[in-house]
């Protein structure tokens, strides 16, 4: 009876992890899929305004009123670059954020029904060692803690980066 219980929460533990890796899938691709048309639409958007300017300098006569048109374009593309690589950066910040957040989720409630089953197969055995089950649940401590310091050094480094992107 207890082999079968004990199947049963492996099982539910497994299907929360499967539920978890294709909550992780689907957002990656929607991320994805954002980043691309953000690509996409800044590069059409690009394309259309430098074949507008190579129109407008084809019929320019005076070479300072070209080179204000080129300024301009050089200018307005930059911008649109800049606008661009600041929007991946906030998605690839709020992916970061969510996947952290589930990978945290996972492991504090993983972690805890994991526990919970080792506990009750050492309960079924004739030893019942606490010292055993106190070292698995500090391992697991030991774990999530290294995780949350690892994400937030992660945390950290990005949106360093991303200020000093801005900066330039």
């Amino acid at each position: 009876m207890a082999n079968k219980q004990e199947q049963q929460q492996l099982n539910e533990i497994q299907k929360k992890n499967l539920e978890a890796a294709m909550r992780l899938a689907q957002l990656s691709i929607e991320n994805s899929q954002r980043i691309m048309e953000l690509q996409v639409g800044t590069a059409k958007s690009l394309f259309e305004e430098g074949v507008a300017n190579a129109k407008a300098l084809s019929t320019v006569k005076d070479p300072a009123e070209a080179m204000n048109l080129r300024t301009s374009y050089a200018q307005s593309t930059t911008e649109k670059m800049l606008s661009c690589a600041r929007e991946i950066a906030e998605i690839t910040a709020k992916t970061q954020a969510e996947v952290g957040k589930m990978v945290s989720e996972q492991l504090t409630g993983g972690g805890a029904d994991m526990f919970e089953s080792i506990q009750k197969m050492f309960k079924g055995m004739p030893i019942g060692d606490n010292n055993a089950l106190g070292t698995i649940q500090g391992a697991m401590d030991t774990a999530r803690a290294a995780y949350e310091q690892m994400t937030k050094a992660s945390a950290e480094a990005f949106q360093a980066f991303t200020k000093m992107g801005a900066k330039k």
